[in-house]
């Protein structure tokens, strides 16, 4: 018969532990502790401390950081769970000394020391330069959205807030006409009702307060966005895993080893209203770090999400030598345009974006006579020249409109218009020839990043910025 050792990993035991020892050269706890105790700056901390001659002793600001910025690292950010490791993690009770801070010192100090922390950023990147980390030749752009501790059922413009308001003031006013219409109503239900209507007028409350002590938040084009009452600064934006109410976590680096040179989360929708303040702090660090002039000789890379004419624009006038992919990239690149495999996948995301909607119709599909000023929709019905001088942004172009009637009775019309013609056919514009002279800046980039030597640039993103993404998640 078999004779096995017993199990003893349900066995509490007494081990001796030096501390001193567990910290192993060449580990990134190493090199934080290292970086902490010798090389940075923290008297800016000791001006909150005023406790030498009353009260209790203060935790170390290096053990605070050394433990918050490690636990991070690990992907522990509650202060609840960082304090609670402090206690059963063997590396973190090495960094901390054993002091084991709670979990209220965490959070206060996180909260309360943000202006102490920031400049610390700048004096690791100091510390990175000199040991010859940043090469100062390409930078790269990218993004994540995050998710944030507010509920998107709390969001709207202050049009639907106030909406919004006055139905949950009816309600509650419809609960208390019913309670004084059934006076004999049963005390349980009585008491139900004024919950329900006290739960009402709280929320409508809230709304009225914020409504009135915030401003309208506008978007890029002026035009206004939705507002959160539990998180004015955070957005309500789609993810490919659904709509949630974050941040755009934004993030540049530079491509020789990976270190980040500027990070801020921004409560805005998209990508592309972050570009231009993202630079302009990467300008800041760059004079801190005593080389203002690397804009005007390092390679700038983003990809499609930050591209529009008013950024291209923008980055012309920094002198980086930029590399911004728009949305149609992949789909001009010859590896991709024989590709079987790309095609279908491509399909298959539209069809889900759309929910199985065949493909509409674009100005590609319409037969347009340029000489003769004429235009002819994919079944072949004459369209109307709506006006040859239209502007659209910066451009001019000629538009054409559909007949009502052909549109009614088109057997093309669900491929063709997103919803049943109504007031108007189909409408179509096509640029004129004077302004095909006028390459846009969208235009300029599309044939600089088609070229050979754009095409090898923009390939280098990849390994630039996105495993730094990928190891901030995991």
């Amino acid at each position: 018969m078999a004779n096995y050792k017993p199990d003893l990993s349900c066995q509490s035991k007494f081990i001796p532990i030096d501390f001193s020892q567990q910290i192993v050269p060449g580990t990134f706890e190493y090199a934080l502790s290292h970086i902490v105790d010798n090389k940075l700056d923290l008297s800016r901390f000791d001006a909150w401390y005023d406790n030498d001659k009353r009260g209790a002793a203060a935790y170390s600001p290096a053990v605070m950081l050394k433990v918050i910025l490690f636990s991070y690292s690990r992907g522990l950010i509650s202060s609840r769970r960082i304090a609670q490791a402090c206690a059963t993690n063997i590396t973190l009770m090495s960094l901390s000394g054993d002091v084991q801070p709670h979990f209220t010192s965490i959070a206060a100090f996180v909260a309360k020391m943000s202006e102490q922390i920031a400049p610390l950023f700048t004096q690791v990147l100091m510390i990175c330069d000199e040991e010859g980390l940043i090469g100062r030749n390409m930078f790269a752009i990218d993004g994540c959205k995050i998710k944030s501790n507010a509920s998107k059922e709390w969001s709207g413009t202050f049009e639907e807030l106030t909406r919004k308001q006055a139905k949950l003031e009816k309600a509650s006013q419809r609960i208390l006409a019913r309670h004084q219409s059934q006076d004999k109503m049963p005390e349980d239900e009585v008491e139900h009702d004024l919950k329900q209507k006290a739960k009402l007028d709280k929320s409508a409350n809230k709304i009225a307060e914020f409504l009135a002590t915030n401003k309208e938040k506008l978007g890029s084009q002026g035009k206004p966005v939705k507002s959160n009452i539990t998180d004015p600064d955070s957005a309500k934006m789609t993810t490919s895993k659904g709509t949630i109410q974050g941040y755009n976590g934004i993030a540049i680096n530079d491509d020789k080893h990976q270190i980040i040179l500027q990070a801020k989360t921004w409560g805005s929708v998209g990508e592309q209203q972050t570009l231009k303040p993202a630079i302009e702090q990467l300008e800041k660090q760059l004079s801190a770090l005593n080389t203002p002039d690397a804009l005007h000789t390092a390679k700038f890379t983003a990809d499609s999400g930050f591209h529009s004419e008013v950024n291209l624009e923008y980055m012309a006038t920094t002198g980086l030598d930029a590399y911004i992919a728009d949305t149609q990239f992949r789909s001009r690149n010859p590896l991709f345009k024989t590709s079987e495999t790309y095609h279908t996948e491509k399909e298959k995301r539209r069809l889900k974006r759309s929910k199985g909607r065949l493909r509409l119709f674009t100005s590609a599909d319409f037969h347009f006579d340029n000489s003769q000023q004429q235009c002819r929709c994919p079944a072949g019905h004459e369209m109307w020249c709506r006006g040859d001088n239209i502007k659209s942004g910066k451009r001019i172009y000629t538009r054409f409109v559909g007949y009502l009637k052909d549109c009614k009775q088109c057997p093309l019309q669900k491929q063709c218009m997103r919803k049943a013609p109504n007031k108007t056919g189909r409408q179509v514009q096509f640029l004129k020839d004077s302004e095909l002279k006028i390459l846009s800046y969208t235009d300029k980039m599309r044939i600089k990043i088609d070229s050979p030597i754009g095409r090898r640039q923009y390939s280098k993103r990849l390994g630039a910025i996105e495993p730094v993404f990928g190891n901030c998640i995991v």
